[in-house]
């Protein structure tokens, strides 16, 4: 089966010249594909129907071209089942240009943008024009309540065929409610700013030191990656060199809660340099999280001193000639990105495989491609196939050592195709940044703390470690997802749900631990040794 963009498009004279200019062998695989791409597909609906204009191209009697530009509100160009689309025709200025071209010849061609995300999608069709006298009821359908504009007709469009193009080339442009999409958490920052400024807590924002760890660190400057995550620049308080470290070092830093409280959260080291000058983390802001990420997005600022950790490191590359095989899904490029600098600055071999939900949503994606070049393979979104975890892992080479770092899905899905690959598990490596969200027992419960003699209780949606923090008593803790183990405490009644990764069966079973960060309760109450 052919692709049928490809059968219209490629006609024996664009051939030719592709093969002339060395293309052909890139575009023949399209003649010999189980897709044949003249349906539309969930995804390309969505992306039409979310369109506020497109550019429709007609051919005129004496074999002219005419391109013009049809606007109207995001979702006029309606989607009315998958192999055909529509739109209510608003009076324009008379030319009737289009119209008229159409009576002599229903062949159209429309290409949609997405100038923000540097996406578009191509149609090739034909058109036919529908009065109202014609058909009542499709006009009803395509006519818009709150949009005052006269309808003259509908333009139905059967498709032929569709196809995505590359973003190159593209420069990104934003509409006005794209602008206020992204400005409009500014302003509520900008508002909880101020509303901090004017009202003290258990720790003021107008504090210059956060923290009590061994390594004060000034934020030096602060960059929007994406809509969601932001990069924070950290320079030593004192002007001096910092602690060196290898690529996949995390930082464990003080954030101050909403409630008040002095937490701590641990991020990747992304930036990797021989100097020793600046460290580098990104904080996604997750809505359904704790607060850790919110309040870091809402609080760091330029010239604050966080009094952070000294950086650990528990996802080491190896040292030796083998070949790498980075994989990240979203935020999990942190480690990732240090991991292809340190790599290429030593040049050596990897491949480096991102999965994100679009190119807009890819942090660093603009520095990966300036820096890693053709190591870096994208995957998701409008542009870029979904990532085919098995098929990544058949073209690594044979002895490459794979590192992993995102959801658990992912993860598992890397851990279970190396598995069925026959790759032994020390060569699969991987850093978790979300707690396991498998379905477990989720109730309330209560914990007593016999050292301080406290009794605390943890509601649905919280953590022990967040819930005896902000009822004032310090614990240890690192990650906070389970996989580093520094929260573990000795369990002294009651039966706890291990949610971590890092404890063995015989700390969990013979010594009692449990991982407050991420574990629960499977009895009403717990009695801790805090």
């Amino acid at each position: 089966m052919s692709r049928a963009y490809s059968d219209i498009a490629f006609t024996p004279t664009v051939r030719a010249v592709q093969t002339r200019m060395g293309s052909r062998s890139t575009y023949e695989p399209l003649d010999h594909t189980h897709e044949r791409r003249n349906l539309l597909g969930v995804a390309e609906a969505a992306f039409i129907e979310a369109r506020d204009g497109f550019y429709q191209a007609t051919v005129s009697e004496t074999g002219w071209p005419y391109v013009q530009f049809r606007g109207g509100p995001s979702g006029f160009l309606k989607v009315l089942d998958s192999g055909t689309i529509a739109y209510a025709d608003f009076r324009g200025n008379v030319q009737y240009i289009s119209v008229g071209n159409l009576q002599g010849n229903s062949r159209v061609s429309i290409i949609l943008m997405d100038y923000a995300n540097r996406r578009r999608l191509k149609i090739l069709g034909r058109a036919r024009l529908v009065h109202e006298s014609d058909d009542p009821q499709l006009l009803a359908r395509l006519e818009l309540a709150h949009y005052r504009a006269r309808v003259e007709r509908a333009v139905v469009i059967d498709v032929d065929a569709y196809d995505w193009n590359c973003p190159q080339h593209i420069t990104p442009r934003y509409t006005a409610a794209e602008v206020e999409e992204v400005v409009a958490p500014l302003r509520t920052e900008i508002a909880t700013l101020t509303a901090a400024r004017q009202t003290s807590d258990k720790q003021a924002l107008t504090d210059d030191v956060w923290g009590s760890g061994v390594l004060p660190l000034r934020i030096s400057s602060v960059r929007e990656l994406t809509p969601r995550v932001r990069a924070y620049v950290l320079r030593a308080a004192d002007g001096s060199e910092l602690p060196p470290v290898q690529a996949g070092a995390h930082l464990d830093v003080p954030v101050v809660l909403p409630s008040g409280v002095v937490s701590t959260r641990r991020y990747s080291i992304t930036s990797y340099s021989a100097q020793r000058q600046t460290y580098e983390i990104a904080v996604l802001r997750e809505a359904a999280g704790h607060g850790g990420s919110a309040a870091v997005h809402a609080r760091f600022q330029v010239g604050l001193t966080l009094r952070c950790g000294l950086p650990g490191n528990n996802f080491v590359l190896h040292a030796d000639a083998r070949p790498a095989l980075l994989i990240a899904g979203g935020i999990g490029i942190t480690p990732i990105q240090a991991m292809a600098y340190q790599l290429r600055a030593n040049g050596r071999s990897f491949e480096l495989h991102y999965a994100a939900r679009s190119e807009r949503d890819a942090a660093y994606l603009s520095d990966l491609r300036e820096t890693v070049g053709a190591h870096l393979h994208l995957h998701g979104g409008a542009t870029h196939p979904r990532m085919d975890v098995a098929a990544v892992l058949a073209f690594a080479a044979s002895d490459a050592v794979i590192y992993v770092c995102g959801p658990a899905a992912l993860i598992d899905a890397v851990r279970v195709a190396a598995a069925a690959a026959g790759i032994a598990s020390e060569r699969v490596r991987f850093e978790r940044f979300l707690a396991d969200a498998r379905p477990r027992l989720d109730k309330p419960f209560s914990v007593s703390l016999a050292r301080s003699g406290k009794h605390v209780e943890v509601p649905q949606g919280q953590t022990i470690l967040d819930a005896i923090e902000a009822a004032g008593v310090t614990a240890a803790s690192g990650c906070r997802n389970g996989s580093c183990g520094t929260c573990r405490v000795k369990v002294l009644g009651g039966e706890p749900d291990h949610r971590d990764m890092a404890l063995s069966p015989d700390e969990r079973a013979l010594a009692g631990l449990m991982c407050i960060c991420v574990s629960r309760a499977r009895t009403p109450s717990l009695t801790l040794d805090l």
